[in-house]
């Protein structure tokens, strides 16, 4: 299957933004989860939406970045949904990323 450029972008940025509707609606999944389990999580995801900005050009904050992913301000979306990492959380994330 052949598929040219500009249609490539298109289907990458549908995806993208059925993945980040879906990570806006699934406000139970936590963001250390998201990282032990695939190894990135919504703050990932948002710092790589503000590098390809800065790649165009285009500066952007990482909290700018934050709200254009969460669909709300960072500290909002916290007070709202963050719920306080289990201490087998935090083992199994410093395991896996000791840096």
């Amino acid at each position: 299957m052949t598929i040219d450029a500009q249609t490539q972008i298109e289907l990458e940025a549908a995806a993208f933004r059925t993945l980040q509707a879906h990570l806006q609606t699934r406000t139970d999944v936590q963001n250390i989860d998201m990282m032990n389990l695939a190894g990135f999580c919504r703050n990932c995801l948002s710092r790589w939406y503000q590098e390809a900005a800065a790649e165009k050009g285009i500066a952007m904050s990482k909290d700018d970045a934050r709200e254009m992913f969460y669909g709300m301000p960072f500290e909002q979306w916290k007070e709202q949904h963050q719920t306080e990492a289990s201490s087998e959380s935090m083992a199994s994330f410093k395991e896996a990323h000791p840096e």
